[in-house]
């Protein structure tokens, strides 16, 4: 999910009471919420960011350790400051318990859409999808928000309770949907073609809980479209190949940047080009085909294209 749903998460935690509990809670909370975003970091590197994001600081090692590391911080904060009169007392076990809150809240709002996040790693370095909510979803800001600001206005717990309940209930609901609807699809492609397709993507779409992306894996390339309750499936007549027996291809894997690439990329496909000297070879991933972002191309000469 996206930073501003993540802070909200955090302040609406903290706005439900759980502020009261220790000196920093609120901090703690939205921070903690956001910490395994730290990855970022790796945009200021030479680092392919697609290969490195979601994966070392949101697996069960950073689960484990970012809020001991965070807790750390505030009571050398809180030593160096000492306690207000008028705040609660410090109490690192709350910020401790707070910061595994946040933490964890962060990886699940990640893990429901399709993007992906590697929750296991460092000891498993799969990729896990949802494909329950977008990346950016309007209904839980409004949710959220609305609890928060609420709260603020009239000093009262009672707005970012129902707000979680609420989030909580969507979340769980667009989960179910997703599963569903999944299954759904599974079923209407087996019976056209005579088996289950290879791949499948039902993802959710922005703003619409009740339409969502389609993207099958028919083996040599994928077919999209889109799926609506309660049960209607539109395939695209286009379809999508996927040009990986090619030789340029083959030569191409072994650029770092196509490495790096194919290491995120759920539903890749190529396309070739002729250039001068050779040949531009394209990977990009069908989630994201209409942003040009998602993609990784290099240079194969002819001599290696030819091998």
């Amino acid at each position: 999910m996206d930073n501003v749903c993540h802070t909200l998460v955090g302040a609406a935690f903290g706005e439900a009471g759980l502020k009261q509990r220790t000196r920093f809670a609120a901090a703690a909370l939205m921070i903690s919420a956001n910490i395994p975003d730290i990855d970022v970091l790796v945009f200021a590197t030479d680092t392919p960011s697609v290969s490195f994001r979601r994966g070392l600081t949101h697996g069960v090692g950073a689960q484990l350790l970012l809020p001991i590391l965070l807790t750390g911080a505030f009571w050398l904060v809180a030593r160096r400051s000492g306690d207000p009169d008028r705040s609660p007392p410090f109490r690192a076990g709350w910020i401790l318990a707070l910061s595994y809150i946040g933490v964890y809240s962060h990886v699940f709002l990640d893990y429901l859409n399709n993007y992906g996040v590697r929750l296991l790693t460092p000891l498993d370095w799969r990729w896990f999808y949802g494909d329950a909510v977008f990346i950016v979803d309007p209904w839980l800001w409004l949710s959220l928000g609305a609890g928060v600001w609420l709260a603020r206005r009239w000093r009262s717990a009672r707005p970012p309770r129902y707000a979680l309940v609420i989030a909580t209930l969507y979340v769980v609901g667009m989960l179910i949907a997703a599963r569903t609807a999944r299954g759904i699809v599974e079923q209407q492609w087996a019976a056209t073609h005579g088996a289950a397709p290879q791949g499948l993507m039902v993802g959710p779409r922005a703003i619409l809980p009740v339409t969502r992306d389609v993207i099958v894996d028919a083996g040599d390339h994928y077919e999209g479209g889109s799926f609506t309750w309660p049960r209607a499936l539109e395939l695209n007549a286009d379809r999508i190949p996927k040009n990986d027996d090619r030789p340029e291809v083959a030569a191409a894997r072994g650029a770092p940047n196509i490495r790096a690439f194919l290491v995120w990329a759920r539903f890749p496909f190529w396309t070739l080009e002729p250039v001068e000297g050779g040949t531009r070879v394209t990977v990009t991933d069908a989630r994201f085909m209409a942003r040009g972002f998602f993609s990784a191309s290099t240079v194969v000469p002819s001599s290696s294209s030819s091998n």
